[in-house]
C-alpha cells in the first residue's frame, strides 16, 4: 500500500522576489504534502497538472497491462507465449521511466532557477520492493533529517527518484533480454525482478505526481509558461539509458541469493 508522507516544517507564506526587480509576491504554502494533495488548483494550474499527470498515467497503464498479460500467460503455463508477450515490456517501461525522469528534472530545475520551495515528504522504504530502491529510500529519509532547508529536502528527493527510475529502466531491459532468450523457468529471478520493477515504477509515478502538484501550488502564475516549457524540453530530450551489462546482472543476483 502506497503511503503519503508528511513534511516536518509547516510554512504559512512565502515572499518570492521577482527576478531582476524588487517587487514581492505573496504565495501561500500549505503545512504538509497531504494538504497540498487536497488543495484546489486554479484553472490554469489544474490544466497543467491534469495534462502531465494523465500523460504519465497513460504510459503506466500501457506498461502495466502488457506486463500483467505476460505474467498471467506464465502463470497458466503458456511459457512460450509469455516470452513473446514480455518482449514489448522494455520499450513501454523505459518510455515511462524517461517521462518520469523528464518531469523530475524539470521540477528540480525550476526549483533551483526560481527559488520556489515546494513541500516534500521523506520517501518511505516500505513503499518499494527492490532492495536497492529500499536502501535509496532509507538514505533519503536519513538525509531528510539532517538537511537544514526545505528546498534541500525537495531537491534531494528529486535526485533520489531520478536515480531510481534510471536504474529501474535498466533492470527491465536486462531482465527481459534474459527472459526472451532462455527457458522461462530458468530465469525465475528475472520474472521476479520485472514484477518488482513494475511495483517500484508505480511508486515513483505516485511520488512524481505528488511533487508535480506541490510544485504547481507554489509556482506564481507568471512562471507557469516557463514551468511548462521546462517539462516539454525534458520530455523531448533523448535520455536513453546506458549501462554496463555485467554490473547490473551482478547487482540483480544479490537479492535472489539473499532470499534463498
Amino acid at each position: 500500500m502506497y503511503e503519503l508522507g508528511t513534511t516536518r516544517h509547516p510554512v504559512d507564506l512565502l515572499y518570492c522576489p521577482d527576478l531582476g526587480g524588487s517587487r514581492l509576491r505573496r504565495i501561500q504554502i500549505l503545512p504538509s504534502v497531504q494538504d497540498d494533495w487536497r488543495a484546489w488548483l486554479p484553472d490554469e494550474k489544474a490544466e497543467i497538472f491534469d495534462a502531465y499527470s494523465k500523460q504519465l498515467e497513460d504510459s503506466y497503464a500501457m506498461f502495466s497491462v502488457a506486463l500483467n498479460e505476460a505474467l498471467e500467460l506464465r502463470r497458466v503455463g503458456l511459457l512460450q507465449k509469455s516470452q513473446q508477450a514480455v518482449g514489448v515490456i522494455p520499450a513501454l517501461g523505459t518510455r515511462l521511466a524517461h517521462q518520469l525522469g523528464a518531469v523530475l528534472r524539470a521540477l528540480g530545475g525550476h526549483c533551483k532557477h526560481y527559488g520556489t520551495t515546494p513541500n516534500a515528504a521523506p520517501l518511505n522504504a516500505s513503499n518499494f520492493r527492490g532492495s536497492r530502491e529500499q536502501r535509496s529510500a532509507r538514505m533519503s529519509d536519513l538525509l531528510n533529517r539532517v538537511l537544514l532547508t526545505q528546498r534541500s529536502q525537495f531537491l534531494d528527493k528529486i535526485s533520489t527518484l531520478q536515480g531510481m527510475v534510471v536504474d529501474l529502466g535498466k533492470e527491465l531491459m536486462l531482465s527481459v533480454e534474459n527472459i526472451s532468450a532462455f527457458t522461462s523457468e530458468e530465469f525465475k529471478a528475472e520474472w521476479l525482478a520485472v514484477d518488482s520493477a513494475h511495483y517500484d515504477l508505480n511508486t515513483c509515478l505516485r511520488e512524481t505526481i505528488i511533487l508535480l502538484k506541490s510544485s504547481l501550488l507554489v509556482t506564481p502564475g507568471d512562471q507557469l509558461g516557463a514551468f511548462q516549457r521546462a517539462i516539454e524540453v525534458q520530455l523531448r530530450a533523448d535520455h536513453q539509458p546506458s549501462f554496463n551489462r555485467q554490473s547490473v546482472i551482478h547487482r540483480r543476483r544479490i537479492p535472489s541469493i539473499a532470499g534463498q
